[in-house]
């Protein structure tokens, strides 16, 4: 009695799955630099990557010192804007920011003329009176700094990029819950 043939089974990784990890391996290298993240800039002035590390620690404190502002207002809104405000305290340290933000910061940006809130808005800029303006006046400051944030990110190296997109989209993420808390 014949044996019947086994069905055809490849030995080894499939095509697709060669494929796939190539295209995964091209990506993670594009996104991978190549140089040290430090580097990148004539030697003896700060690089590309440090000064947007230090304007990145000082836009997040301004942010921080607008939620201080608001809350300082706004007292009822401790329980919606408390939490952000302190995600964006984190956010200041890990750009390398000192640990009190709202202490040691000082605001890189006044108002525009338009009259819409500038990425890192002076605190001393008026806090709306009504809470659910001064609300959706953080998540506008929130919405156009997570903006920047996702522009800049394309100028640094590797780690300072992936950096940036993470706050960038927590901060897209802090603008949805304003817009939602306003209503």
């Amino acid at each position: 009695m014949p044996y019947p043939s086994p069905p055809r089974s490849p030995s080894g990784p499939r095509r697709r799955t060669l494929l796939a990890s190539a295209a995964g391996a091209a990506l993670l290298a594009g996104c991978s630099s190549g140089s040290d993240d430090s580097d990148g800039g004539t030697s003896g002035s700060p690089s590309v990557a440090e000064r947007a590390r230090a304007r990145a620690a000082r836009d997040s404190a301004g942010l921080v010192e607008r939620y201080d502002a608001v809350l300082a207002a706004h007292p009822a809104l401790a329980e919606l804007v408390g939490p952000l405000r302190a995600a964006a305290v984190r956010h200041v340290e890990a750009f390398g920011g000192g640990p009190k933000a709202s202490d040691s910061a000082s605001p890189s940006a006044s108002p525009s003329p338009s009259g819409s809130p500038s990425p890192s808005a002076s605190p001393s800029a008026a806090v709306p009176l009504d809470e659910k303006e001064a609300v959706a006046d953080l998540a506008a400051t929130e919405r156009a700094l997570a903006d920047r944030r996702a522009k800049a990110l394309l100028d640094v190296p590797g780690e300072l990029a992936r950096l940036l997109a993470s706050v960038a989209a927590a901060g897209a993420a802090h603008a949805y819950l304003l817009t939602e808390g306003a209503k």
